[in-house]
């Protein structure tokens, strides 16, 4: 698969870390719920090789995805990586055995974090370490994160991480950390129809600094509009392949990382890349959030 179909190129500031711009999110490699194991290990396996060999150079996963299975499955695919693969893992969750998902926040916490995610991985070093802030589940709520990335920025100090991101946090809690360290990346919610980040995502692109989006078909609640079927269906695409497209069409420093337990889904997920977005089509798909809106009031 060529590169332009990748989507381009980004290189993480003031690294030497550069990746195509649709990366593969591996959190539905895990069982129902991102709990347990897989019901197909073998399928797990072959969506991950077939990642790397259509070009995806970046991979996001979490030890708390499983937990422990992502990881594992990860290493077992790929273990030894391929020269130029950004492995991008996150801390601040964990897993108990019901299933719920529970803050992770004191400074052995995210230690452990460290420790579970290099040996699940079998990395001595992890390229990127995002804390991930719980908040609001899928918002970010107010409140200093500085203990947090303070422990991080220890843990890259000593060399058992290079480089340092954020998840699901504000403006403030983004310059709060900038304070402390450089920040490479920063993964919120965001997508064709919930755009609240729309000032954050400008002010990195001027910064450099990568913006990652999740839940970027939706999440557990998938895009549905009458015009993204409309320009979708015009284009020859599927309308999960538009709502991509227009994420890197939106801003040269967005990242995606889509995910999926199916090879033909994951081919279909890369090929939003080629697509081109007229000015008209992009003002129709504009909008979208004003209709989501609408709607919830």
């Amino acid at each position: 698969m060529e590169e332009m179909t990748l989507g381009g190129r980004f290189t993480f500031p003031g690294t030497s870390l550069t990746i195509h711009r649709i990366g593969y999110g591996a959190m539905q490699l895990a069982g129902p719920g991102v709990f347990g194991p897989p019901k197909d290990p073998g399928a797990a396996f072959s969506v991950l090789r077939e990642t790397l060999a259509l070009g995806v150079n970046h991979i996001d996963t979490s030890d708390f995805y499983g937990p422990h299975v992502t990881n594992q499955i990860i290493r077992q695919a790929l273990h030894p990586y391929p020269a130029g693969l950004v492995i991008v893992t996150k801390l601040g969750a964990r897993r108990p055995g019901d299933g719920s998902w529970q803050p992770a926040i004191s400074p052995n916490e995210l230690i452990s974090g460290v420790e579970d995610n290099r040996r699940n991985l079998g990395l001595e070093t992890l390229d990127i370490v995002n804390y991930r802030a719980m908040g609001l589940v899928h918002r970010p709520s107010d409140g200093s994160i500085a203990e947090q990335v303070t422990v991080l920025v220890d843990l890259k100090r000593k060399g058992l991480i290079r480089h340092i991101g954020l998840s699901n946090v504000t403006s403030a809690q983004v310059a709060e950390a900038r304070s402390l360290t450089d920040i490479v990346c920063v993964q919120n919610h965001y997508n064709l129809a919930f755009r609240d980040d729309d000032a954050l995502i400008d002010d990195l692109a001027r910064e450099g600094i990568a913006y990652v989006p999740f839940f970027p078909l939706g999440g557990f609640t998938p895009l549905q509009s009458s015009t993204l079927s409309t320009v979708a269906k015009r284009l020859g695409a599927t309308p999960m392949q538009i709502a991509l497209a227009w994420l890197l069409h939106r801003s040269p420093n967005i990242l995606l990382i889509p995910g999926t337990s199916s090879v033909a889904h994951l081919r279909e997920n890369l090929a939003a890349g080629k697509l081109t977005l007229s000015r008209e089509a992009l003002t129709e798909l504009d909008g979208i959030a004003g209709e989501a809106s609408s709607e919830e009031h």
